[in-house]
């Protein structure tokens, strides 16, 4: 049997959206759209100490994990919280991080 027939489909968007939040960077834009409607690249820029390219780098990686979307308002692009994704993360991490413990290890 191979691994990819063992890991469900949960387990895989689990796993892509702990790879989206492995940065801190990430976890902070996260965190910042958690806590309001919406925040504009721009705005980022101005928050965050990175260039304008690492930034777009960031918000790629969030977006494409579903974690996020975006909008174009032209000149800028207006991100939010893909909050149907975002429920489905906090739920599978819920349930991981809730599974009873093993016997640890010595």
């Amino acid at each position: 049997m191979k691994p990819k027939d063992i890991i469900s489909e949960e387990q895989k968007r689990l796993a892509r959206y702990a790879k989206a939040m492995g940065h801190p960077i990430r976890i902070y834009i996260l965190d910042l759209l958690s806590r309001q409607s919406c925040c504009y690249s721009g705005d980022l820029t101005e928050d965050l100490p990175i260039v304008k390219s690492t930034l777009s780098q960031h918000l790629k990686e969030l977006k494409d994990a579903g974690l996020i979307q975006g909008e174009i308002e032209a000149p800028r692009i207006k991100y939010c919280i893909n909050t149907e994704n975002w429920e489905e993360a906090q739920k599978a991490f819920g349930q991981l991080f809730s599974q009873k413990k093993g016997t640890s290890c010595k």
